[in-house]
C-alpha cells in the first residue's frame, strides 16, 4: 500500500500530494483536509475514495462559483448546469447546499432581482411569473418577488404615458404579459386611436 511521504504547497490553493517519495498528484487544498491526507499516512481504499468525493465535490463547486461569476442562477438552473457538466448528484447537493449557507445562491433574491428586471423593461406580471418558474424559481418565492413589484396597473398607465394610448400600445401591453383589466384602466381617459 501505498504511503503519503510529503504534501507541498503550491500556487492558488493547490497541494502536490507525494506518495512513496514521487510525485503523485495535485489537488486542491481543501480536498486534501477533509480527506484527512497527512505525511506518513497509508493511502488505503477508504482514503482514495474519501479524496475522490472530495474532488468532485470541489469540481463541481468550482463549476458553480464560475457560472455565478457571470449572472445570478436559480438553484434549479444551477443544478442543471452541474448535471450538464458531470457532476455526480451527491457532488451537486453539496455544493448548492454551500453555495446557499454562504448566501451565493437564494431563489428568493433571484426572483426578486429578475422580477424587478423584467418590470423595468416593461413587462407584466404573467410574464414575469413565466419567466420565473421557467428559471426554476419556486412558485412561492415567484409570488413574493411579484408582490414587492409596483401594482402591474401603476406600470401600465406608466408605459401608456410614455407610448401613447391606441390599440397598438394596448396590444403591446397585452403582448407583455399585462392582463386585460390593466390594459383596461390604464388606458380609460385616454382618446383612442382612428
Amino acid at each position: 500500500m501505498a504511503v503519503v511521504t510529503a504534501l507541498r504547497e503550491r500556487s492558488r490553493g493547490r497541494v502536490e500530494v507525494e506518495l512513496d517519495g514521487s510525485p503523485w498528484r495535485v489537488v486542491p487544498a481543501d480536498a486534501v483536509v477533509r480527506a484527512g491526507i497527512v505525511a506518513g499516512r497509508p493511502l488505503d481504499r477508504e482514503t482514495a475514495r474519501s479524496l475522490a468525493r472530495e474532488l468532485r465535490r470541489a469540481a463541481a463547486l468550482g463549476v458553480a462559483v464560475k457560472a455565478l461569476h457571470y449572472r445570478d442562477l436559480s438553484r434549479r438552473r444551477l443544478s442543471e448546469r452541474l448535471e450538464r457538466r458531470g457532476a455526480r448528484a451527491d457532488a451537486r447537493d453539496e455544493a448548492l447546499a454551500a453555495l446557499e449557507r454562504v448566501g451565493l445562491v437564494d431563489d428568493g433574491r433571484f426572483a426578486a432581482a429578475r422580477a424587478e428586471a423584467l418590470a423595468a423593461r416593461g413587462y407584466g406580471d404573467a410574464a414575469i411569473r413565466f419567466d420565473l418558474v421557467r428559471e426554476g424559481v419556486p412558485a412561492e418565492a415567484a409570488e413574493e418577488a411579484l408582490a414587492r413589484l409596483e401594482p402591474e396597473a401603476e406600470r401600465a398607465k406608466e408605459l401608456v404615458s410614455r407610448r401613447g394610448a391606441g390599440v397598438r400600445t394596448a396590444r403591446w401591453l397585452a403582448s407583455r404579459g399585462f392582463d386585460a383589466t390593466s390594459v383596461e384602466d390604464s388606458l380609460a381617459g385616454f382618446a383612442e386611436e382612428p
